[in-house]
This record gives C-alpha cells, sequence and structure tokens, in this order.
C-alpha cells in the first residue's frame, strides 16, 4: 500500500497515513491533528488486496486475453512437416507416413485443445477482434484438410501422426468430444465451413454414440483405474457434443441422449450435502469415496452451461439440469478463497490454489449470470473476483501460471494434493480466454458498480460516482 509519512510538531511522534485517505482529510487533521473516527472517512482506506478486487475495464481484460493469444499462437503452429527432415510439407497429395503436423508447445488435436478452440470462439464473439476467428479457423481448416489424406494412410494399415491418428481415429471420448464441438460451434458460426469441417465432427460423432464404452445402461464409463469407472470429466468429453450436434442437425434425439448422460452422471456423482460433485465412481464399490477435485468440477459445470445453451426451453429435462447448475453455482461459490481463487480439492483449504479450476468457474458464472440462469446480485462479484484471480496468473509472457498438469483419479488426498503445476499445462489456457470472453460479456450486459467499496451489481446503470449511495444512486444518508 503506498503511504505517505506526516510529521507531526516537535515532541510528538511520526505516524504514517495511506495516501488514499489524503483527499477525505480536513486540513487541519492532514496538518497537524491524529487520524481518528470524527475527522476521517477510516471506511474508504483501499485494501491492499494480493490479487487486485473491483470492476475491471473491458480493454484491460481483452489485454490479458490478447497475451494469452498472442503466445498459444506462437506455440501451436498450423504445419506439417517430414519428421525425418523437419521441412514443411505444402503439397497435401505428398502426405505419407512420415508426415506430421509441426510439433510446438501444445498439440492441436487434444481437448485441452478443443477447449481452447471454444474460449477463443466465445472471444471473438465478445470481442469482435477477428485475430481470435482466424486463430481458430487456421486450425480447424488445417485439420479438415489434411483428413482424407490420413484416412487413407490409416485404412492402409500405416502408421500416422498420433496427433492426426485422434482425428480419424478416436479411441477415447478425451480424443473426440472437445474437438467435435468446437468444430460444431465454428460451423453454427460459418455455415460455409460445413462442407469442410462436417467429415470431422461426423466421425468424432460416430466415436461419442456408437463406439465409447458405456455402462449397462448407457452412461460413458471408462476400464480404467477400475472396471466400469465413471470419472466426473467424461461429461465435458462426451456430452456437450452429443447436445451441439443437436442443436446442429435439428435431431432431438441427440438431445435426450444428452440430458440423460448428464442426469445419469449426477446420480452416481453428485454429492447433495456438499453441493459438488465427485470426482470417481466405481460400479463394483460398495463405498464411493468423495474427492472433490476442482478442475473436475469445472469440466461439471460448464457441460451444464454447454448443454443448458442448446437444450430447446420445452425440453422436459431442462428444469432439472437447470437446478443442478444453480446447486452446483451455490456449493461453488461458498468455497471460493478471499483471493478469489478456489483449492485444488474444494473442500480442503491446505490444498493448493489452482488456475485452471478457478477460470472455469469464472467462465460459467459469468456466463450464468449473463443468461439470467443465476442472480446477478449474488453471483457477479463472485465472478469478477474469480477473474482478478485468474488475471493475476498470467505473466508478462502470456503464460498461464500455476494450472495442475494432467491428473488422473485417485481414491487418497495426497494423489490430488500434491499433483504438479506447470506453465505447460495446457488445461489453463483456453479457460482463461473463455473466462475473458464470459467477463467482457458481463461488463457489456450488466450494471457492476463499487458502493461502499465492495463489487455490486444493479438492475440499471446506477446514475452516480459516489463512494457511497443508495440503489437508485441518490444519497440520503
Amino acid at each position: 500500500m503506498k503511504q505517505r509519512i506526516i510529521r507531526k510538531r516537535k515532541g510528538t511522534a511520526t505516524w504514517i497515513l495511506p495516501l488514499c485517505l489524503l483527499p477525505f482529510l480536513p486540513f487541519s487533521a492532514t496538518a497537524q491533528t491524529p487520524v481518528n473516527d470524527n475527522n476521517t472517512p477510516l471506511h474508504l482506506m483501499k485494501p491492499d488486496y494480493r490479487v487486485g478486487y473491483g470492476i475491471p475495464k473491458v480493454e484491460e481484460v481483452k489485454q490479458v486475453t490478447d497475451r494469452v493469444l498472442s503466445y498459444i499462437d506462437s506455440e501451436t503452429p498450423a504445419t506439417l512437416v517430414d519428421k525425418r527432415t523437419g521441412r514443411e510439407v505444402t503439397n497435401l497429395k505428398a502426405i505419407d507416413e512420415h508426415t506430421q503436423l509441426k510439433q510446438g508447445g501444445f498439440r492441436l488435436t487434444s481437448y485441452e485443445w478443443g477447449v481452447t478452440y471454444s474460449g477463443v470462439l466465445a472471444a471473438y464473439e465478445a470481442t469482435g477482434d477477428r485475430a481470435y476467428l482466424d486463430y481458430v479457423q487456421k486450425r480447424h481448416r488445417l485439420l479438415a484438410d489434411v483428413f482424407p489424406y490420413f484416412r487413407q494412410l490409416h485404412a492402409q494399415g500405416k502408421a500416422i501422426d498420433g496427433n492426426i491418428r485422434r482425428v480419424v481415429d478416436p479411441h477415447a471420448l478425451d480424443d473426440a468430444g472437445a474437438v467435435c464441438c468446437s468444430m460444431i460451434k465454428a460451423m453454427l458460426q460459418d455455415p460455409s465451413l460445413a462442407a469442410r469441417l462436417s467429415p470431422l465432427t461426423t466421425n468424432y460423432a460416430d466415436y461419442i454414440m456408437n463406439k465409447e464404452y458405456r455402462l449397462s445402461d448407457g452412461t460413458f464409463a471408462r476400464l480404467r483405474p477400475q472396471k466400469n469407472t465413471l470419472w466426473l470429466d467424461d461429461m465435458f468429453m462426451g456430452i456437450p457434443a452429443v447436445a451441439y450436434m443437436g442443436r446442429l442437425t435439428g435431431d432431438t434425439s441427440y438431445y435426450d441422449e444428452a440430458a440423460r448422460q448428464v442426469l445419469q452422471f449426477a446420480q452416481r456423482l453428485w454429492v447433495p450435502g456438499k453441493q459438488l460433485f465427485r470426482h470417481g465412481w466405481v460400479e463394483a464399490s460398495a463405498f464411493h469415496p468423495a474427492f472433490h477435485w476442482g478442475r473436475a468440477n469445472g469440466w461439471a459445470i460448464l457441460t451444464l452451461c454447454e448443454v443448458l445453451d442448446v437444450l430447446p426451453a420445452a425440453h422436459p429435462q431442462r428444469a432439472p439440469i437447470m437446478r443442478l447448475l444453480r446447486q452446483h453455482a451455490e456449493g461453488l461459490a461458498a468455497l471460493q478463497h478471499h483471493d478469489g481463487f478456489w483449492h485444488q480439492l474444494l473442500d480442503r483449504p491446505d490444498t493448493y490454489l489452482e488456475t485452471s479450476a478457478t477460470a472455469i468457474y469464472a467462465y460459467c458464472l459469468a456466463h450464468a449470470v449473463s443468461e439470467g440462469w443465476l442472480d446477478a446480485k449474488a453471483f457477479g462479484p463472485v465472478a469478477l473476483l474469480a477473474w482478478h484471480a485468474v488475471a493475476s496468473c498470467v505473466n508478462a509472457r502470456g503464460q498461464v501460471e500455476n494450472v495442475c498438469v494432467g491428473t488422473g483419479m485417485g481414491f487418497d488426498p495426497a494423489f490430488y494434493a500434491y499433483r504438479p503445476v506447470h506453465v505447460m499445462a495446457a488445461h489453463g489456457y483456453g479457460p482463461v480466454i473463455w473466462a475473458g470472453a464470459a467477463v467482457i460479456k458481463l461488463l457489456k450486459t450488466r450494471y457492476p458498480k463499487l458502493n461502499d467499496s465492495a463489487v455490486q451489481f444493479y438492475d440499471e446503470k446506477v446514475p452516480t460516482d459516489q463512494p457511497i449511495f443508495n440503489y437508485d444512486g441518490k444519497i440520503r444518508f
């Protein structure tokens, strides 16, 4: 906190006054009278927030997301190379088993980058800055253009680049759902892309709907780490793409399947007493430990938002999904750290504060407020505080710090509490840009204002800049 030393007359002590109080002091207090409750509005002293507080400006939020975009653009080249020589391959007809995507810091076809594509598309919608759209379209088009050539090689039994194999022959929801959903969003935004991207989304959707392993009741499941295990992560890895296929095709059976999956996951993973989800569930277990991992709960609430974005208003399962979103938001808001973050294990404050989960919650809460699903007065301040936390973790290069690396499933607290963090953990980049996009939209469509030093959200624009005012902007106290 910036301070100014004011020295009293000879024989008296020296005292320190925060500079922010000087405009509010009467002259006599500034010159020779000690600060007290009668001569100084002490309640207007500025706290020494560690990660920021208040209502950010739209341009400030965009500066953060621009920095991240610039960094990931440099780290994700949209180029083919010959892996033997490193030379660029520009003639698609020359693609062979030695051709691969040029390797940068992140993988263009991973689920983390599916999240990133969706976040970047949201940033384009929020800002109108074509740099965001160009980033996604350049990489989507590359994948679409090379798809038929690598598919032919794969059909011939030849080994192909692992990053392309995820597109041609998905082996898990991680390979399919998030990238598929981002491509559907791109097509809905620009129908001219349909001819190019449809073969890929059709291939992804076929895997999700017809090839993914399931429990006997049809719920998406895995065979690791135990037989018939549900991972909370798989809500996001599979369900939003199914819901968006409904929007893309008009086939309502996709909506029915997405809603069914949400509620069947919740039946096993939702913990009502905590208003949180457990990370994992094993069919053969009589007891199901509840470890409320931050990012997995992020995938869950993000799934609820994604499904509600496209599920028809009259769909019979919309109401229970909306109710689940609101309960989850309440459970999360109650556990937010005073610096805006959430803990790695949400209900264990001795675990570290983690960025990717915080960014996902910042997006979901801001988006839900903008959509009218959550009360702005209660959840708007939570979303803005979370954004300040997220922004504090974006360094000068645009790297996102303090992100938990990829994490499987465990049934003891040490497994989660000691997961490493790393700036190259891809899970943080899409959520940060997505959060910034939602906060920009929130700032443009709602009416936040500082009142008595606290962030408040109002139903209409407040016509005053006074530090304290009544709800209607008038001063009557």
